[in-house]
């Protein structure tokens, strides 16, 4: 299937304005083939079909909410509903915390119940996350949404490269992600910072959710801000299986976060190990440049799915797909 181009500029949202957020509406200023012209926090939203402003929006939103951007900001405590209900966006990055585990199935049961059709993609972590998304696939194909889950870096760009790099075997033994991830100041990432924590031993979803930022930095103080994770629990395995590509329980994935230090612990890689047609074991290693920041990993390629799923919507394409499905389209 060949994919139409997006030729005309899309007015796009950002429903979160954290670290995530932030980046995001960076990333967007330069770009000709997206307008960014809404975003939602806890407290209110911001509109402007013209386009945001990002340094007054991180301005506004450090006076306390996006909604104290003038005169383009309006409060609310439920922020997500009006804005959609009042202003006509095609397509929204939910670069949103998914604590609770089922915080993202709760905002996609609000889109489709708000009559809006349109565009969604998340960069959704856990496997479970996803399964409950997959629940919803009849519900949001009837309601006009084109959803993409699944759409960061791990499980996203990591993911995409794994499908691909299969096609070079007939069988896959393995694929193996390991990411680095450096950040100098980890209250700019709260939300991701806490879902890692959430994968540590004895931390679940909840128990990482109801921590303060006190508690976080006395745990990041004992591990010298540094985070280490192995098998997790992460959608990669599910989005793989889904795509025909291998069985979930082939597929790992951990890495290490340094909260203390902007340069990466360690490369992050995806290798896939298989068996060619001639009977031939190899490995494919896919790795990322050093120099790309977790927000560059996480925002481009989101974008990059958005692109490819407003093409996907024109056509009258609607449902849930996940990023081990769809090639992303680079947005200029």
């Amino acid at each position: 299937m060949i994919i139409d181009k997006v030729n005309n500029p899309i007015q796009v949202g950002v429903l979160g304005f954290g670290g995530l957020g932030q980046a995001a509406a960076r990333i967007l200023a330069p770009k000709g083939e997206m307008t960014w012209v809404a975003v939602a926090d806890r407290k209110g939203y911001a509109y402007n079909g013209s386009g945001l402003n990002p340094d007054a929006v991180i301005k506004a939103y450090n006076q306390g909410s996006v909604a104290y951007l003038e005169p383009d900001g309006v409060l609310s405590n439920k922020s997500i509903q009006d804005l959609v209900e009042n202003h006509t966006v095609e397509g929204y990055f939910l670069a949103l915390p998914n604590l609770p585990n089922t915080f993202m199935a709760d905002v996609a049961r609000q889109f489709i119940k708000s009559g809006w059709k349109g565009v969604l993609v998340d960069a959704l972590k856990r496997t479970s996350a996803v399964e409950q998304l997959l629940e919803l696939q009849t519900d949001l194909q009837a309601a006009g949404i084109t959803y993409l889950t699944g759409c960061g870096a791990t499980p996203g760009l990591l993911t995409a490269a794994a499908a691909v790099a299969a096609q070079s075997y007939g069988q896959i033994h393995s694929v193996k992600i390991t990411f680095g991830v450096g950040i100098a100041n980890w209250e700019a990432y709260r939300a991701t910072i806490r879902e890692d924590i959430a994968h540590m031993p004895e931390y679940d979803v909840e128990t990482a959710r109801a921590m303060s930022d006190e508690e976080v930095s006395a745990l990041l103080d004992k591990t010298n801000g540094i985070i280490a994770l192995e098998n997790m629990e992460h959608a990669d395995d599910i989005m793989l299986e889904l795509a025909g590509i291998c069985d979930r329980d082939r597929v790992t994935v951990g890495g290490v976060v340094d909260t203390r230090n902007p340069k990466k612990p360690l490369s992050t890689n995806v290798k896939i190990t298989g068996r060619t047609f001639e009977g031939k074991i190899s490995i494919h290693t896919f790795t990322l440049g050093d120099e790309t920041s977790m927000a560059a990993n996480v925002c481009g390629p989101a974008f990059g799915y958005l692109k490819a799923g407003i093409a996907l919507q024109r056509r009258g394409m609607t449902g849930l797909f996940t990023a081990a499905e769809i090639m992303p389209q680079f947005v200029k």
